[in-house]
């Protein structure tokens, strides 16, 4: 699955496809007007950078950008046509409504909690938490793999102390709400069904 940005102002007329974090270990292979970006050591791609994007497709859009299936298949077709191998992209609500199933505390923290995190899904996701107002029973905002945040953070699969943790349990202040009261902690549902889009 790969995220599309696009800032032309600051970054120019680049379409970026980003897959996962980069680290130190990259290099990089051009072939025309794309370049790919992929781990050193497993040779798995990391990113693509497509330059003069616009003499292909129109974005007028600044930031992350969802494609539309037709707009993923011409990058598709430049990737092809470069001898890189195609995209898939993931248009489906990243910010749902969760119930969290369970709560416990983490085995190798003071403040943290291990959270498993039903949303309309085969099975929950397990989300490490350091709200101190997380509980089970409740209905909370999930930031699934994938989200981009309202500040710019991507939220990638990753560990904390070691646990694994799929996502993330939003606040309000997180999610840039405003009409909502400002209290520390995630935000906490009245109602709502899990699984569907926050924002609608």
């Amino acid at each position: 699955m790969f995220l599309a940005f696009y800032n032309k102002e600051h970054v120019g007329d680049t379409l970026l496809l980003l897959a996962k974090e980069t680290n130190h270990s990259v290099e990089t292979q051009s072939h025309g007007q794309i370049t790919r970006i992929y781990d050193k050591q497993t040779q798995e791609t990391l990113a693509y950078n497509i330059f003069h994007i616009s003499e292909h497709l129109h974005l007028d859009k600044t930031g992350f950008v969802t494609l539309s299936c037709e707009q993923v298949d011409v990058v598709n077709r430049l990737l092809q046509e470069s001898g890189f191998m195609p995209i898939t992209v993931d248009n489906s609500p990243k910010f749902v409504i969760g119930h969290v199933d369970s709560c416990i505390e983490h085995p190798d923290s003071d403040h943290l909690h291990i959270t498993q995190v039903s949303i309309g899904e085969d099975k929950p996701l397990q989300i490490v938490c350091g709200a101190a107002n997380v509980n089970q029973g409740q209905l909370v905002v999930v930031a699934k793999i994938g989200a981009v945040m309202p500040s710019g953070l991507i939220i990638w699969p990753g560990e904390l102390r070691g646990v694994e943790s799929c996502g993330m349990l939003c606040s309000a202040k997180e999610l840039a709400l405003e009409n909502y009261p400002s209290q520390k902690g995630i935000l906490v549902l009245e109602q709502g069904q899990v699984g569907q889009s926050f924002f609608q």
